[in-house]
């Protein structure tokens, strides 16, 4: 942060364009980063003699885990809190004080002591630190409120079809009417504050905060994937005697949700998931099942991976083209083995950190030759399960299922996870 303020104040950016810049940087920081950024502003409160002016507390009904669970804090987390049902309400625990962090200023105080001519610089640099931290957990609150109400009912259900479409302007339009919240919470701030942060739902379930804002479409692959992976219920329930075809989703989302889907819509969006055609879905529904819960297809580039892959861990599925690989050519790919398709299994993993594992993937440094001649033509896409714990073994298994459905491993897994 000192790095970007020095920068800016050298090009004489305007006072208030530089504010609004850094803020925006400051948005941007890692929850780790933050908290000890948060921790070493607080240790300068005392060294710089500023305790008399400044008071630490925390924000308005905010409440942190630890006291509501008895866990004593133990290190940074990457996930800023966990949404727990409260009676017919819901209720959210910060995972650190610091993420919930207040203080609270004797301006007065404060205005005296900064015209004296002597007041130190380092102070003055400690109280637009501590400034901005109430910035960032303010709009983080009133966030995090807003979108309890808002997506209350998926939040308790978890039922895809309960999650409402919400755009970043709508909720920015929400935010600018409450008249209590001092931070202007334009569309740009609330994206560039929500890439970085997860939350734990009800269940324990770990999301980005991206997936509780999601557009139309995205509604409609949640509606998509939940009837298809509903199809084996139907099945013993005797409602249904062959998959669901693209015409058949069209119709029950007309009829459920009063939303009219051309077929073709339904089979992009099919392939969007990485779910197969009706016909292969009657033979290959093992490892469909086996993959529930992963992500939509995204990408393999690094803006992608920055903005859509959590630091998190998880196992995961990378897809390319018939086409794509060695020089092109079709040889050496097991055209049977595979998944039909515009895209097709490459590769399963799993790692601690997959943004961190997949851009070793992209970058060619994960020590595997054959994968990396698959993604350099830029056309290899990514799925991901996040898990809190176990990872290693869920590749196992999904490979083994892999295995048993299609008859041999992914191409450019060499051996046995």
């Amino acid at each position: 942060m000192r790095i970007v303020e020095t920068r800016l104040l050298k090009s004489k950016i305007d006072a208030a364009l530089l504010g609004k810049i850094v803020f925006a940087r400051f948005l941007e920081l890692p929850l780790r980063t933050f908290d000890r950024l948060v921790a070493q502003a607080e240790s300068s409160i005392g060294h710089e003699g500023l305790y008399p002016w400044v008071t630490m507390g925390r924000l308005e009904g905010a409440q942190v885990a630890d006291e509501a669970t008895g866990i004593h804090q133990t290190q940074a987390s990457p996930i800023l809190g966990e949404i727990r049902e409260a009676g017919e309400s819901l209720m959210f625990l910060y995972r650190r004080d610091s993420y919930a962090r207040e203080y609270r200023f004797d301006e007065e105080g404060l205005c005296r002591l900064m015209s004296n001519p002597n007041f130190p610089g380092e102070s003055a640099k400690i109280l637009r630190k501590l400034r901005l931290i109430n910035s960032r957990n303010r709009l983080t609150h009133a966030l995090i409120l807003a979108v309890l109400a808002l997506q209350a009912e998926y939040l308790r259900s978890e039922l895809p079809l309960s999650l409402l479409p919400l755009t970043q302007a709508q909720m920015s339009e929400r935010l600018r009417a409450q008249p209590g919240l001092s931070v202007v919470a334009d569309p740009g701030r609330i994206s560039r504050l929500i890439r970085g942060l997860s939350l734990a739902l009800p269940n324990g379930k770990i999301t980005p905060l991206t997936g509780l804002f999601p557009k139309p479409r995205q509604v409609h692959c949640h509606f998509v994937d939940y009837v298809i992976k509903k199809e084996d219920s139907l099945f013993g329930a005797g409602m249904l005697r062959e998959p669901l075809t693209d015409g058949d989703i069209a119709e029950i989302f007309e009829r459920e949700c009063g939303i009219r889907l051309l077929r073709r819509t339904v089979a992009n969006i099919r392939r969007d998931l990485a779910i197969p055609d009706y016909r292969s879905r009657s033979h290959r529904t093992n490892y469909l099942a086996a993959t529930e819960g992963f992500s939509a297809l995204v990408p393999l580039t690094a803006q992608a991976l920055r903005i859509a892959v959590p630091t998190h861990p998880g196992v995961y599925e990378i897809r390319a083209t018939y086409a794509s690989g060695a020089g092109g050519d079709k040889e050496g790919w097991p055209w049977k083995s595979v998944p039909p398709g515009p895209h097709s299994v490459i590769y399963i993993g799993s790692a601690g950190d997959l943004r961190k594992r997949l851009g070793d993937h992209l970058r060619g440094s994960s020590g595997n030759a054959l994968l990396y001649r698959y993604i350099t033509d830029g056309t290899a896409r990514v799925r991901f399960r996040l898990t809190s714990e176990g990872w290693r073994g869920e590749e196992r298994e999904l490979y083994r299922v892999f295995c048993e459905t299609f008859g041999t491993p992914p191409p450019c897994n060499r051996m046995s996870p």
